[in-house]
């Protein structure tokens, strides 16, 4: 092992050793508390969010828009608390705290043995969400931009490779996607996230046109692979409930272009579907909408 390699991995075991000497209950409202304050501090990405909450939900007043937009804040803080104990999940901990439907669906769609396109959002804790199912069926990939700290960065990825979770830049994937699949493997994709318009395609998301990376739908489309969605609910008592979808059928009747644009389309609205039920566990703070068709069209012209 190289001497970074261990100095990176002993710097992230004092740091986990040090979040999880405080009790849970109390580092969730230490971090709650100081993702509030951050909402406060911070205008930009506080008008950012109070601007996509007021968009996407015309018909509610500005106190509810500021009560959601306060509480993504702190379920934002409350994930961060978290992140520290996923090394350490055991089945005894999923019998406790995490309610689990919908298992069978992604063992019924192991046995096609064409692998498993999973997908989902940034969305309640979805850190753990990887996690439990590397934990209670088998490891898994989670497709990822690098983050721009190299220090989160090693620090992310030590934490999910503790759990299964291995962690596969978005560069330069597909023929690693593509092998893991024909083993029949497992496949996460974080799909609710602005890209540049050459990277996806736009799709209706909150009834706004959302520039969506197309990659699942085009390896879904090549592959055959059943595609499901994932998502973990944090409950009000604390604890989650981790909810695995049934199987999304492909269309592949149309031409390619078509096919890629309607099912991106039908996975952002198994998302927004889902946002809406739980609206404040949802990264509104992320500049979802950025990218506009008309940065096509200047293009063309």
């Amino acid at each position: 092992m190289r001497f970074d390699t261990i100095i990176q991995s002993k710097s992230t075991w004092a740091s986990i050793a040090f979040f999880r000497f405080i009790p849970k209950g109390i580092r969730k409202n230490i971090f709650s508390a100081l993702c509030l304050i951050f909402y406060y501090l911070v205008q930009k990405q506080r008008l950012i969010t109070l601007h996509n909450l007021s968009c996407a939900f015309p018909e509610k007043n500005m106190r509810d828009i500021e009560k959601i937009a306060k509480n993504v804040y702190r379920n934002l803080g409350a994930l961060a608390a978290e992140f520290a104990d996923i090394p350490f999940l055991s089945k005894e901990y999923l019998a406790e705290c995490v309610d689990i439907e919908g298992l069978e669906n992604l063992r019924e769609a192991l046995k096609l043995n064409k692998g498993i396109l999973l997908f989902s959002a940034h969305f309640g804790n979805w850190e753990l969400a990887a996690a439990i199912v590397a934990l209670i069926l088998k490891p898994l990939i989670i497709i990822y931009r690098k983050f721009d700290s190299p220090v989160i960065e090693n620090f992310v990825t030590w934490v999910r490779a503790s759990a299964g979770v291995s962690s596969l830049s978005k560069e330069n994937a597909m023929r690693h996607i593509l092998y893991s699949l024909r083993n029949n493997e497992i496949v996460l994709f974080l799909i609710d996230q602005n890209i540049a318009w050459r990277e996806g395609v736009f799709v209706d998301f909150f009834s706004r046109p959302a520039c969506t990376t197309s990659g699942l739908a085009r390896i879904a489309l090549h592959t055959g692979a059943p595609v499901l969605p994932l998502f973990m609910i944090s409950l009000a008592d604390g604890r989650y409930r981790l909810i695995i979808g049934d199987i999304v059928k492909t269309s592949a009747n149309n031409g390619r272009a078509m096919n890629v644009l309607f099912n991106t389309q039908k996975y952002t609205k198994i998302i927004e579907d889902m946002v809406r039920q739980y609206p404040d566990q949802w990264l509104w703070i992320h500049q979802r909408w950025k990218t506009k068709p008309c940065q096509v069209i200047k293009k063309q012209l």
